[in-house]
């Protein structure tokens, strides 16, 4: 297998994430049966042919295209993303539900373009950031036009809206510029701008502040915002240990919001209990944490910036799925990388790791 030849590590990872990944969004998926408008088969095999097979298909072509080639495109791929993304405003194309618009209706599925929003985003960023690492101590060719450029996508999310995803792009892009050798100083900056422009979503978007309150005292709307939370933890408690067993939740049936999406690691750590819950994670830790060092050995600047990029990017939207549902910090609604029910999510999962096994092919000797 060439496209692993970068380093097998990582590969053996993806792919155990994967099937693990795979196993627990079928076992959830079940509690849709008890919901009179799912269908679990299309579910699962969308899960499959699109998210999996696309996926590795993805992973494969992103692992084979020269490095160089891929830098030089950057631009391209990023404004076509954003393109792609603006496309959900567009009516006709874009799709309207639950309070947004941020899927594009294909007819049998839908695509969520953010997520190939996230990789044009690392992709320019390391791009424009690779000639640049000396000269980030000036204002002028370093924390201005590094927030421009976090402010395009920003727009374009916070329009739909999706606050969680924004987040997460601008915290990315954090960790890649100061990777780079940013001063200290420009974190100052860009924490105060973080708070003032969290504080005035809050103001602007109710529900926002709804999240908040409900993670305060989540029993005091038990039965409307706290809902989701409530059963979480309700799920994950009764877990114990070692778990009802494989395919056992009974909070995924009927309880449970999205068992498939937003709620799947309650669902695994019902089922799996302490000990699968801690596997997962320590999948999670141990593919970022080989990211990171595939970034570190990277005799291309920008190979390294993409690799960690894209490294942080995975583990911590990981991070803040899980954390949400154990009631840590507020929910955001950022599924599971790859486990949350997502082909569209999935397949862009895969394509980041083959741009990290890419970068991996090209280590220090």
């Amino acid at each position: 297998m060439k496209f692993v030849a970068g380093d097998r590590v990582f590969f053996m990872l993806v792919l155990a994430i994967v099937l693990t990944g795979l196993a627990i969004f079928s076992s959830a998926a079940l509690g849709l049966l008890a919901r009179e408008s799912s269908s679990v088969s299309k579910d699962i095999l969308l899960q499959l042919g699109l998210g999996i097979g696309l996926g590795f298909l993805a992973l494969v072509v992103a692992r084979a295209v020269p490095l160089a080639q891929i830098r030089r495109f950057a631009p391209y791929i990023y404004g076509a993303t954003l393109v792609f993304t603006a496309l959900v405003f567009v009516p006709g194309i874009g799709l309207h539900a639950n309070g947004a618009t941020r899927w594009i209706d294909l007819g049998f599925t839908t695509v969520q373009p953010a997520e190939f929003l996230k990789i044009g985003f690392v992709l320019v960023l390391a791009w424009w950031l690779t000639p640049r690492a000396r000269q980030l101590s000036d204002l002028k060719k370093g924390l201005l036009p590094f927030t421009f450029i976090l402010l395009l996508p920003a727009i374009l999310l916070l329009a739909q809206p999706n606050t969680s995803t924004t987040m997460l792009i601008i915290a990315t892009g954090g960790v890649m510029y100061f990777g780079a050798g940013a001063p200290w100083r420009d974190f100052g900056i860009l924490f105060l701008c973080a708070i003032v422009a969290l504080s005035a979503i809050i103001i602007v978007r109710p529900y926002a502040l709804e999240r908040i309150k409900t993670f305060i005292d989540p029993s005091a709307n038990s039965l409307s915002s706290g809902y989701q939370i409530q059963q979480s933890l309700i799920a994950i408690g009764s877990g114990g240990f070692l778990g009802r067993g494989f395919g056992q939740s009974v909070e995924k049936f009927n309880y449970l919001p999205e068992p498939d999406g937003d709620s799947v690691f309650a669902v695994f750590a019902e089922e799996t209990g302490f000990l699968g819950a801690s596997f997962l994670l320590i999948l999670f830790v141990a593919l970022a944490a080989r990211g990171i060092a595939i970034a570190g050995n990277s005799k291309d600047f920008f190979g390294g910036l993409v690799a960690l990029g894209f490294s942080f990017l995975i583990i911590f939207q990981a991070f803040i799925n899980i954390c949400a549902m154990l009631g840590i910090i507020p929910l955001t609604g950022l599924p599971l990388p790859f486990v949350s029910h997502g082909g569209t999510a999935l397949m862009a999962t895969l394509l980041m790791c083959g741009l990290i096994l890419n970068v991996a092919a090209h280590k220090k000797a």
